[in-house]
């Protein structure tokens, strides 16, 4: 061992003293309820629409009107078991039998469900249940059109991690995908779909 380098370890060794360091008991009572009733809805809005996605608050029987007109006309990937009610009007390809990674870069949406949202910061979580499909869906396509109703969204982190299944493939979604170089140019796309509408059902306009 060099001479500094025993003398950096002799002035670490001397700073901690012999004793064996207290244990530091570090606070787990996180809040895993919501204040007050279902989760903050407004400041779900708010904190998706920071990530530079859309939001669009629907009523139930409003939700196949708002999905028709983002999809344009355009086409749609949806998961099989996708409520047929949201996308009637819609020029769908239903990912039954599994498609292929060439067509689901051709279709110019997908509509999906959700697990749940967490109105502290903005994210969707997608969970592969319901309504959802397999990762590879809502990854490909440009653009990624969520519905999430307003009973799925909770306060926090750690109200939706102790509602989740670790057991399950979880992907954590906080607006469209974006990376950014070493000059902190910002690009979007790269990693999943650039356009993200994310639609809530049950609050009205």
């Amino acid at each position: 061992m060099s001479d500094s380098r025993a003398v950096v370890l002799n002035r670490i060794h001397a700073a901690l003293g012999s004793a064996t360091p207290a244990v530091v008991e570090v606070p787990r009572d996180y809040e895993r309820r919501p204040l007050t009733g279902s989760g903050d809805i407004a400041r779900f809005a708010e904190t998706v629409a920071d990530y530079r996605a859309q939001v669009h608050r629907v009523g139930a029987s409003e939700v196949a009107t708002a999905i028709e007109a983002l999809v344009g006309t355009g086409s749609a990937v949806i998961p099989a078991d996708l409520p047929p009610d949201w996308v009637a009007g819609v020029r769908t390809v239903v990912d039954y039998p599994v498609v292929g990674i060439d067509v689901l870069d051709s279709v110019d949406a997908v509509v999906t469900g959700c697990a749940l949202g967490i109105a502290a910061t903005g994210t969707i979580v997608l969970d592969a249940g319901a309504a959802q499909g397999r990762r590879a869906l809502t990854l490909v396509p440009d653009h990624h059109i969520c519905v999430i109703r307003v009973d799925q969204i909770v306060d926090t982190v750690p109200q939706a991690f102790s509602a989740l299944d670790p057991s399950r493939p979880l992907t954590f979604i906080s607006g469209p995908s974006a990376t950014s170089d070493i000059e902190l140019q910002r690009v979007e796309g790269v990693h999943g779909p650039r356009t993200l509408d994310v639609v809530i059902v049950g609050v009205r306009r």
